[in-house]
């Protein structure tokens, strides 16, 4: 299973240094074999913590298509190579709806793809899209043009009409995309939205599900924790 974090904008250096600190305990003891964790902090966090020899590993949740330049306010490779960082969100719901298109998105993987980044691709349908049954065919547009067969890809299933409402997706519309997504890619597979520790071994049995992408359960370490405690219970 793949725990993957997103803090977005949440926690300070100091907060985060805290949170590393615990969370490194709980998985040196409670670590499985298979599974794995990888938490996307704010940038300003990154300095806050060493994980290395924890097999938790930090990503970006941004980064700008280059490796340096006139990009005002922007984070580009060479900072984040400061940092070995080599993990990235792309296309979450949250940049598309701040201007990121489709042509923007594939550049972005296509850059982390030249950098050999783990490329986390976020794909999801809005509440009309979800009701008008067109899930699938909004998800074949937004993965044109991505190399699916590119080794370090993970796809997350993010439905924006569950993420942050508290309502997961049912088990077998969950089921159902990811059936769909697995006859087109052999990357790993999560589902985003509303995961906590209530639902997660729920989602975590549905075929195809290598793990989970998880939003503000995450944000509190003793949270995330129980939370994975719970995936396998």
């Amino acid at each position: 299973m793949i725990f993957a974090a997103n803090f977005k904008s949440n926690h300070s250096r100091a907060s985060f240094k805290e949170y590393a600190g615990l969370l490194g305990d709980f998985w040196s003891e409670f670590d499985r074999k298979d599974d794995e964790i990888i938490i996307f902090p704010p940038f300003s966090a990154f300095c806050g913590c060493s994980l290395k020899g924890k097999k938790i590993s930090l990503g970006a949740q941004n980064f700008y298509p280059a490796d340096n330049g006139a990009f005002t306010g922007e984070i580009c490779a060479d900072m984040l190579s400061e940092f070995d960082i080599n993990s990235v969100l792309v296309g979450h719901s949250e940049r598309r709806a701040l201007g990121e298109d489709d042509e923007f998105v594939r550049a972005k993987f296509e850059f982390a793809k030249a950098k050999l980044w783990r490329v986390v691709l976020c794909v999801g349908e809005d509440d009309i899209v979800h009701m008008n049954g067109s899930t699938c065919e909004f998800l074949e547009s937004q993965l044109e043009g991505i190399d699916l067969a590119y080794e370090k890809l993970i796809i997350a299933y993010e439905p924006i009409w569950a993420i942050g409402t508290g309502k997961s997706a049912k088990p077998e519309i969950i089921a159902e995309i990811l059936e769909f997504l697995s006859l087109k890619t052999k990357a790993p597979l999560l589902y985003g939205g509303s995961v906590n520790a209530s639902n997660i071994a729920r989602i975590t049995q549905i075929p195809h599900c290598a793990g989970v992408l998880v939003g503000s359960a995450s944000w509190q370490v003793q949270s995330f924790i129980e939370l994975i405690k719970a995936s396998k219970a």
